[in-house]
């Protein structure tokens, strides 16, 4: 907890969560989270149902897909798909992607 006095000030839902959100160190978790969901949407169902494993580490995306044919087209459009990852997150987060 921090040692900050109580601010009876009025404040927004937003900001309330956004500060509770920093200070429990959730952040990660719900990055982790919204980066899963966005390979789904981005990839769509025909991608997604060859995906084993989505995981988000720093801000590395790592991808286990069960079809070689589909790992080895895909990877010739890495650059296209952090593009349009990262435009649907709204935000530079990630920044490799490495499909297994």
């Amino acid at each position: 907890m921090s040692n900050k006095k109580r601010s009876f000030e009025p404040q927004s839902i937003s900001e309330v969560l956004g500060e509770l959100i920093d200070q429990k160190n959730i952040k990660q978790g719900i990055t982790k989270v919204r980066v899963e969901q966005a390979w789904k949407t981005t990839m769509g169902a025909s991608v997604s149902q060859y995906t084993q494993e989505v995981n988000f580490r720093g801000s590395t995306l790592f991808v286990n897909l069960n079809s070689a044919p589909l790992r080895e087209e895909l990877s010739y459009g890495k650059e296209k798909i952090l593009r349009h990852l990262n435009e649907t997150l709204g935000a530079e987060i990630i920044s490799k992607l490495v499909l297994r």
